[in-house]
């Protein structure tokens, strides 16, 4: 066809032919969703999508329509936004959650493709049974000691960083409860030690899931050594053996499960229930206590209705039972509806045979993606959306464990996430104490939150510091949030920020 051209001309002119080829079967082939792709190679629309993820996608769905795809940095991710899309996401047999997540699950906790996808669903299971609500009695006697145990430690009165004093309950707490009492983290350094590289590698496991390590040193640094500390305590941990068998740890019911199909990578899976336990658990007690005190008229019935259950006095190490917590119902509607307004940006699936939604055909090897956050905000599940009313939740039959339609805060489909209701009942447990044994007030305003991420709950943008005193020796009623302003908060030993170098 270009014998009788100058040999430079033909090259030109079959290139020139082949993108014409390619455009014409393009067209031809399966309609695609609208695609942001920027003008950059690989690259793509990854600039604009890193700044600001979830102004982003809200402004694509905008533009393109309740389906569109993003490429960024390599990856083609179709979000879809309204029922049809979801029902995919959820239901169909053409997308799956494991393939979509082990790449990063390897990066993070250096587990390999093939033995996650091995041992993924019996863990899943094992987890399912041992945190399911009919087991929930089982944790209530320890997290009432832990968290007694962890407020005393707060002292008569103080001002420090709210996000910090969650941390200081929930990061002991959880890891007594799941792991084995101070197993892990055994005298004051190791503590300090202990918070500060698990702050550090929570902070960076956005990037560390898609970035190489050798970028990201400082999070490479606290993942290293977080997986030598469990080195350390598993054979610790797995010679510990309850008087009954129903009383074995999560890691050891974890532990149980993967010696018998890779022994040598038991660290890494401690390393990521380590992380499933506490990275959205910390910022959601964190979130509700800041609704609860930013709101004045919430506050007084909640500690009303504190006073009503569990007494008056703030210094007896009360119990909070299955009971008293029936008939504490506002908190859980408080935790439900700040895991609402601050849900995950985004979960996803991959796409192993092209599917077609509503139009359009998503092909193998997008990413298909769903957002909680802008799904919690569509008014025709959630009248109001920007607002916190925790009364709404009066309509969900809690009492089955049934969320609100449209409620996407714990994931969907086959692999809802397994501890939810341990999640729900630790946090619970930590507020009620907290206001049972405190009078607390806000030093700042409602901050904002930070819009940098989409994996999890996002953290605060921004200091909020909380002022508090033990009950008893307060005469005054709850007060609101108080001016921007006040004590200096004392020192802390948690990482002030992930700062890699």
């Amino acid at each position: 066809m270009f014998g009788d051209l100058d040999p430079g001309v033909a090259v030109v002119a079959a290139l020139l032919t082949g993108v014409v080829l390619l455009v014409v079967l393009r067209r031809r082939g399966p309609r695609r969703p609208p695609c942001a792709a920027g003008w950059i190679p690989w690259v793509g629309a990854g600039l604009r999508f890193g700044k600001a993820p979830l102004e982003f996608i809200e402004q694509a769905r905008a533009q393109y329509g309740p389906i569109f795809t993003i490429f960024a940095m390599g990856n083609r991710m179709t979000f879809v936004t309204e029922e049809e899309g979801i029902d995919v996401f959820l239901k169909s047999k053409e997308v799956n959650f494991e393939l979509a997540v082990q790449y990063p699950v390897y990066r993070t906790a250096s587990v390999p493709k093939n033995i996650f996808l091995t041992l993924h669903e019996k863990l899943h299971m094992t987890m399912k049974g041992k945190m399911g609500t009919f087991n929930m009695y089982q944790f209530m006697g320890r997290l009432n000691e832990e968290f007694h145990e962890q407020l005393e430690d707060l002292g008569p009165h103080g001002t420090m960083d709210l996000i910090s004093l969650v941390r200081c309950l929930l990061y002991p707490v959880t890891v007594n409860v799941l792991f084995k009492k101070g197993l892990i983290v055994s005298h004051k350094r190791k503590i300090e030690d202990f918070y500060w590289h698990f702050q550090i590698y929570d902070e960076g496991f956005e990037y560390g899931s898609q970035m190489p390590e050798w970028l990201l040193r400082n999070w490479s640094k606290s993942k290293r050594w977080l997986l030598a500390l469990f080195e350390e305590s598993i054979p610790d941990i797995k010679a510990y053996k309850p008087e009954r068998d129903d009383c074995a740890t999560l890691m050891q019911a974890v532990l149980d499960v993967v010696e018998g199909e890779a022994d040598r990578h038991s660290v890494s899976y401690a390393l990521l229930m380590l992380w499933a336990s506490l990275s959205n658990a910390v910022p959601i007690t964190f979130w509700t206590l800041v609704f609860i005190l930013s709101h004045g008229d919430i506050h007084k019935t909640i500690v009303e209705g504190i006073s009503s259950v569990l007494g008056g006095a703030g210094r007896e190490k009360i119990t909070v039972s299955e009971d008293k917590l029936k008939k504490l119902l506002l908190i859980k509607w408080c935790i439900l509806e700040a895991i609402r307004l601050r849900a995950p940006g985004v979960i996803t699936r991959k796409v192993v045979k092209p599917v077609k939604i509503l139009n359009y055909t998503v092909p193998s090897g997008d990413l298909l993606m769903l957002s909680p956050f802008w799904l919690h905000r569509n008014p025709k599940y959630f009248p109001d959306p920007e607002s916190f009313r925790p009364e709404r939740w009066k309509e969900a039959n809690l009492e089955k464990h049934v969320f609100l339609d449209g409620y996407m805060a714990f994931g969907g489909g086959k692999f809802q996430c397994p501890g939810r209701w341990f999640a729900l009942l630790e946090i619970q447990i930590c507020i009620i104490l907290i206001l049972y044994k405190y009078d607390c007030s806000l030093l700042d305003p409602l901050p904002k939150q930070s819009h940098l991420h989409v994996v999890g709950v996002p953290q605060p943008e921004g200091r909020c510091r909380i002022e508090y005193k033990h009950r008893h020796d307060v005469c005054q009623a709850p007060r609101g949030p108080g001016p921007s302003g006040g004590a200096t908060p004392p020192a802390t030993h948690l990482a002030p920020g992930l700062q890699e170098g």
